[in-house]
């Protein structure tokens, strides 16, 4: 695969290329090595297609991603926190470790209710998430996922990888696509989400 476009939020490939110049060139290579013709293996059973046309399929193209990602030595990492409805109590529970959390939520009458992010593939504080699945984990992923890494002081930066519009209209209905994440992202304006991302539009 290769990376067709890109989109650069509040300078994301710029630190990539300051900071972690060697991260990225292991994400670009990941992407390069998967061979998405491999999986054009999914048959077509949808109304407006034509009966048995074969689409990219999503679940082993992230089979294959993995792969890569974890022989590079990426892992996987997860965020746990408690919850809460107050605005106080979140901007005070936001920047603490989940013990602090913990011990601060025992000393208030709060419902102690906790629940938790997971990043796909981490290193050094770097985060990619590759979507090819349903459109909306996308737009968790940039306003959620990441955001809460970045405020947790566990990344510096989210990297997303989502395919083209022209590789989506061959993968089954729901996945998302470049041109539609990056506007997403612009409609909100210069600094939401206020963390560095980068997007990346793939296609085979």
């Amino acid at each position: 695969m290769k990376v067709v476009k890109k989109y650069s939020h509040l300078n994301g490939e710029e630190f990539l290329l300051v900071h972690h110049k060697g991260l990225y060139r292991e994400i670009l290579e990941v992407i390069n090595s998967v061979d998405a013709h491999k999986f054009k293996t999914k048959i077509s059973k949808e109304k407006g297609r034509k009966e048995g046309q074969s689409l990219w399929n999503p679940v082993e193209i992230n089979a294959d991603f993995k792969k890569l990602f974890y022989k590079k030595g990426w892992e996987e990492r997860r965020r746990d926190f408690y919850v809460s409805t107050d605005p106080k109590i979140v901007q005070m529970l936001e920047p603490m470790t989940f013990e602090e959390q913990k011990k601060y939520m025992t000393s208030t009458n709060e419902e102690k209710l906790y629940s938790f992010n997971q990043t796909d593939f981490v290193k050094n504080k770097v985060a990619v998430e590759v979507q090819l699945g349903k459109y909306f984990a996308v737009t968790y992923d940039l306003f959620v996922k990441h955001l809460s890494f970045f405020n947790g002081g566990f990344i510096d930066i989210g990297i997303e990888i989502v395919p083209m519009k022209s590789m989506q209209q061959n993968m089954s209905s729901g996945p998302p696509w470049f041109e539609k994440e990056v506007h997403n992202v612009l409609r909100h304006g210069r600094g939401v989400p206020p963390v560095p991302l980068l997007i990346l539009g793939v296609s085979p």
